[in-house]
């Protein structure tokens, strides 16, 4: 069975906020972690808020994990799929 953590973000998110968010999120994945659930809900649907996740799912996926969001706006799903993110950033 797959180990899961669940996690929330909240907004706004700042470009400054992205190498602390980083680090604090990669720190709940270690230990084998397979799957990150991360509740988006209230997060501006931004380029910020969409460089943010994509670093997340990078970050997750070099340590064998993949994060999923919960809880996204359809402004924020629909500016993942227009830069090319839906697939990498599955709901």
């Amino acid at each position: 069975m797959p180990q899961t953590v669940a996690l929330a973000i909240r907004g706004p998110i700042e470009r400054t906020d992205l190498p602390g968010l980083c680090e604090r999120v990669c720190a709940l994945l270690e230990g084998g972690v397979d799957v990150a659930l991360c509740d988006v809900r209230g997060v501006e649907p931004d380029g910020v808020t969409a460089d943010a996740l994509a670093r997340l799912q990078l970050a997750a996926g070099r340590r064998g994990c993949q994060v999923r969001l919960r809880s996204a706006s359809t402004e924020l799903l629909d500016l993942l799929a227009f830069m090319g993110l839906s697939d990498v950033l599955p709901d």
